[in-house]
């Protein structure tokens, strides 16, 4: 499979944080899900794709093209949508209609009309009068009706209610109906990704940790819960990560099948992708 996104070892440091040798794809045809705790390093990634600040050392090719080599062309071809609104607070959505056609080859206004109207935007009110969410649907129909073929998302619905956000999520979802498309979504709201989602990357202090299929984390990884006593025999090689709780421990597993099978004493459930953030965060790893 092709990938329209490719990052091999990326590099930005900063006083207090340092991206460190980051190795990411965004495969056709798929949304890759972007976690991590605040200060991860999502944005900066983000940011970095788009040559918004300056990376150290690396590569990024957008539609096999490097970013910065090619950065008019790529960015014609990507869609963004960011948590805070960037668009001119004195101007209505149809001024930023005449001002996208002179800035997007690919502009197309009955698309970008569809999608205000679908929205439920006022297209002669100025921004600055827009709810939050309003502004994040405000993004969504720019970033719709210009053809992007990636799309990149952060924190895209956390402003939106659960209807509407429920709504993008499934505009989401036809948008990489085509395989030549793709989207890389930077996001805390789980249930989002794990309705979504193709892959999972996961960000902390400036590493991937990993990068695994969705279904692979959601339907194979396990939590057991048992006491000390059972904590102990537990082999360390099938341990991802543990944490204490007042009264049992909490273990992830990559396997929780195998697990039930080898350790009769305990209760393993699935985990969720919430738990496997918070296991690995903020528990221990042996």
């Amino acid at each position: 499979m092709e990938n329209i996104l490719q990052i091999a070892d990326l590099t930005k440091r900063y006083p207090d944080f340092y991206l460190d040798h980051l190795t990411l794809n965004v495969p056709s045809g798929s949304i890759v899900g972007l976690i991590g705790e605040n200060g991860a390093g999502k944005t900066t990634t983000m940011n970095l794709i788009l040559n918004a600040v300056t990376k150290d050392s690396g590569d990024i090719l957008v539609f096999g093209q490097d970013n910065l080599s090619h950065e008019k062309e790529v960015k014609q071809r990507i869609g963004v949508v960011q948590d805070e609104c960037n668009l001119p607070f004195m101007f209505s959505p149809a001024d930023i209609e005449t001002i996208m056609r002179q800035i997007y080859a690919q502009w197309d206004s009955n698309r970008y009309w569809e999608l205000l109207n679908r929205f439920d935007l006022p297209v002669k009110q100025e921004i600055g009068s827009f709810s939050k969410g309003m502004k994040v649907k405000m993004n969504f129909a720019i970033a719709l009706a210009h053809h992007a073929e990636l799309l990149l998302l952060d924190e895209a619905t956390s402003g939106l209610d659960p209807v509407m956000r429920d709504d993008m999520l499934d505009l989401l979802l036809d948008f990489v109906q085509s395989e030549e498309r793709g989207v890389l979504f930077s996001t805390h709201i789980m249930s989002d990704l794990a309705k979504i989602a193709d892959y999972i990357a996961f960000l902390h202090e400036g590493r991937l940790l990993f990068f695994e299929s969705k279904d692979e984390l959601i339907y194979h990884y396990g939590l057991i819960h048992c006491g000390e006593k059972l904590f102990r025999e537990i082999d360390r090689g099938d341990i991802l990560a543990w944490r204490k709780q007042d009264y049992e421990y909490q273990i992830l597993v990559a396997d929780r099948e195998a697990a039930a099978r080898k350790y009769k004493g305990c209760v393993i459930d699935p985990a969720t992708l919430d738990d496997i953030m918070l296991l690995y965060i903020k528990g221990g790893s042996l």
